[in-house]
């Protein structure tokens, strides 16, 4: 795509020698090499003759026979009113190839239903609302403010944030306990690095479970260890035998079985820390979306000094709005902020007072209360459709967020359902994408599932996806099956 810059763009790299020949021919060679490259592509426009005259210290008369010679040679070409532009170079010229290998005209499939999982509606994202807030924080912050900050982020947005979560999430947090982060992955790699210089050297995670988690745990120096997640959530008598004194899980929502954890096993899991000393990390996501009943409150508010709650906006508002937080009982505070000073000192300053602003003034409310309808009724019509499909009780997880666990019927291959389904537009994951196990390790077997993802699909797609995930599996267990699959409405 051709950058299209104002004015000429910026300055060119070029740099005249004068006791080395003659300045029109460095110049002329150094564009033909900018060109040849490809530094300078096709239809960028160049600084007027004037311009860079002036920046080179060389006359006006200089550069236009310099750009009159490219003219003729056919690396540039101008028109009136429209300045000199780049000229489009054969394709077999010595372009620089793309990192990782050559260049493929390939067209990537084009995918009808995406079923991924933890993408929000990006069409609802209140970017009016948030044009407000940012407009807002522009107007009202102080001069000083657009400095470097407090390391542990914008005042207001802990006060708010944590008012919130004694709210709304059932939390005992202040602000003296928030971290403003730029996302939830940067606040766990804040998090597990503390833990590992507080001398906690092994952590429990899900499985199946988010991705990566396991990947981060050792770059902060901690052994990941799996546990088994059932009907009731995260088993903490399986976590009790482990040996490790952290546990990192999804409590709401679970991901990715979309389970909640149960009543006794959030007492027992608060017991187990007391027990050993230890720390449970709560990552809060989907607690604002519960359909059945309110929201379950935070295991932060159950034992505040054993539990480190995190938090973002990537799925209540979008993943471009880069910012979330640590809610941390006061011994861990001082370390994550000084692994926070130490890698990056803050998150933008005017997007925290902006998004403090956001949900002190009821529009992120109003936001989580509008969306929250929308993915109620997606959730409705992947309920009816996957009933349909597949029959009774084959979805599961569907009384919060904006995914769902279809079961598989006995035998059939995930990789092969999610490779078809793939080939006929439809992106899937299947449940084996969420497990993981240390080196030499054995994990228990799951039935064949496939996570959906409904946050970001419509009604159509939805319904497309669906019968095209019958199909898939049809082709390899085709009594399983109900027939009645495809219908005539879309």
């Amino acid at each position: 795509m051709t950058v299209h810059w104002a004015r000429g763009g910026p300055d060119l790299p070029v740099a005249l020698d004068r006791g080395a020949g003659p300045l029109r021919i460095q110049l002329q060679d150094q564009l033909r090499a900018a060109i040849r490259d490809r530094r300078l592509g096709a239809g960028e426009r160049l600084p007027s003759t004037r311009h860079l005259a002036e920046l080179l210290g060389v006359s006006r008369g200089t550069v236009v026979d310099v750009y009159e010679q490219l003219l003729a040679e056919g690396y540039v070409e101008s028109a009136v009113g429209s300045g000199t532009r780049v000229a489009t170079m054969p394709s077999g010229g010595p372009a620089r190839q793309p990192p990782g290998g050559a260049a493929t005209s390939a067209a990537p499939r084009p995918v009808e239903a995406d079923f991924e999982y933890g993408i929000p509606d990006l069409g609802s994202v209140p970017l009016t609302a948030w044009s407000w807030a940012v407009a807002e924080a522009t107007r009202t912050m102080p001069t000083a403010a657009l400095g470097d900050g407090d390391p542990a982020g914008c005042r207001h947005l802990r006060e708010v944030v944590t008012a919130y979560h004694r709210r709304v999430r059932s939390g005992c947090a202040v602000a003296e306990d928030a971290v403003v982060v730029s996302g939830f992955r940067q606040g766990l790699a804040f998090v597990l690095a503390t833990l590992a210089r507080h001398g906690i050297q092994r952590i429990a995670l899900e499985d199946p479970g988010p991705r990566e988690h396991d990947v981060i745990a050792r770059r902060a120096g901690l052994s990941a260890v799996p546990v088994p997640v059932d009907d009731h959530g995260l088993d903490v008598d399986r976590l009790r035998r482990t040996g490790a004194r952290a546990v990192l899980l999804t409590p709401a929502h679970q991901c990715p079985t979309g389970v909640a954890l149960g009543p006794s096993r959030r007492r027992d899991l608060v017991a187990w820390a007391d027990e050993v000393d230890g720390v449970i990390l709560e990552d809060d996501y989907d607690a604002e979306f519960r359909y059945d009943r309110q929201p379950v409150g935070s295991l932060q508010g159950l034992n505040p000094a054993r539990v480190i709650a995190l938090g973002s906006v990537s799925k209540t508002l979008a993943p471009a709005i880069r910012l979330g937080w640590v809610l941390a009982p006061a011994p861990f505070v001082a370390g994550i902020v000084e692994e926070k000073r130490l890698s990056c000192r803050d998150a933008p300053g005017l997007d925290q007072e902006a998004l403090a602003l956001l949900m002190e003034s009821g529009r992120f409310d109003r936001h989580l209360r509008r969306v929250r309808e929308i993915y109620h009724a997606r959730r409705d019509v992947l309920a009816a459709e996957a009933e349909l499909a597949f029959g009774p009780g084959r979805l599961h997880g569907l009384a919060a967020g904006c995914h769902a666990l279809l079961r598989l019927p006995d035998g059939t291959s995930e990789r092969a359902v999610v490779t078809t389904a793939a080939i006929m537009g439809v992106r899937v994951n299947g449940l084996a994408h969420y497990r993981f196990a240390p080196a030499g390790a054995e994990t228990e077997p799951c039935p064949p599932a496939l996570v959906l993802g409904f946050g970001n699909v419509s009604d159509h797609q939805i319904r497309r996806g669906i019968r095209t995930l019958a199909q898939a599996v049809r082709q390899q267990t085709v009594p399983m099956i109900r027939p009645d699959v495809h219908r005539s409405n879309t």
